[in-house]
C-alpha cells in the first residue's frame, strides 16, 4: 500500500505544494524585510495561494480525464481546506514577527490566557477549523463531479477512498470543539486583560 501511495504523482504534487508554500513565504518575507524590497516581497507572497490553485487544478483534471478516485485525491482536498483556512493567518503571523524582528515593528500580541477574551479567541480559531472543513467538502464535491461520481451519504464516508478524509476531518473538528471553544466557554478561567488576542 505504501508503494502504491507514493507512486501517485498527485501525492508528490501535494508535497511540492507544501514545500512551495514555505519557499514562497520565506522568500517573500525575506525580500520584504531583509532586502527591503516590498514590491518583490508582495509578488513572492502571491505564490502561496498559487500553490493551492495548481493543486486543485491538477486534482480536477486528473479525475476529469479518467483518473481513478483515490485517497490521494481526498488528501489533496483536505490539504487545500487547511491551507485556505489557515494559510493567510499563518502568513500574517509570520509577517508580524518578520516586521518586529527586521523592521522595528510592534511586538506580536500573545493570545489571551483566560476570561471572555480567551473564549472569543478560541471561537475565532475554531471558525478556521469550520472553514477548513467546508472548503475540504467543497473541493471533494468538485472532484466528485469532475470524476462523474455520486455524492456519498455521510455514513459511507469512512469507506470511500476520497471522502474518508472528510470523516477524519469531522472527528478532528469535533475533538477541537471540545478542547477549544467548548472548554473555554464552560471553564473560562480568569482573564488577562492585557492580551486582547491575535486577530
Amino acid at each position: 500500500m505504501g508503494e502504491s501511495l507514493f507512486a501517485e504523482p498527485l501525492l508528490w504534487l501535494i508535497v511540492g505544494a507544501e514545500i512551495g508554500f514555505w519557499v514562497f513565504l520565506l522568500a517573500g518575507l525575506g525580500a520584504r524585510y531583509v532586502l527591503r524590497r516590498r514590491g518583490l516581497g508582495a509578488v513572492l507572497l502571491l505564490g502561496v495561494p498559487l500553490m493551492d490553485l495548481v493543486l486543485v487544478t491538477a486534482s480536477t483534471v486528473d479525475l476529469a480525464t479518467g483518473g481513478a478516485p483515490s485517497r490521494v485525491h481526498g488528501l489533496a482536498a483536505l490539504y487545500l481546506g487547511i491551507t485556505v483556512a489557515f494559510g493567510h493567518p499563518l502568513v500574517r503571523w509570520a509577517d508580524v514577527r518578520g516586521a518586529h524582528r527586521f523592521a522595528g515593528g510592534p511586538a506580536p500580541v500573545r493570545p489571551p490566557r483566560g476570561g471572555v477574551a480567551r473564549t472569543r479567541y478560541e471561537w475565532r480559531e475554531y471558525g478556521k477549523v469550520v472553514a477548513a472543513w467546508v472548503v475540504t467538502a467543497a473541493v471533494l464535491l468538485l472532484l466528485s463531479v469532475a470524476g462523474g461520481r455520486a455524492f456519498p451519504a455521510p455514513g459511507a464516508w469512512p469507506e470511500d477512498p476520497m471522502w474518508s478524509w472528510l470523516a477524519t476531518a469531522s472527528l478532528a473538528a469535533g475533538i477541537w470543539f471540545v478542547v477549544g471553544p467548548l472548554w473555554a466557554t464552560v471553564f473560562p478561567g480568569s482573564g488577562d486583560r492585557e492580551h486582547t488576542g491575535v486577530r
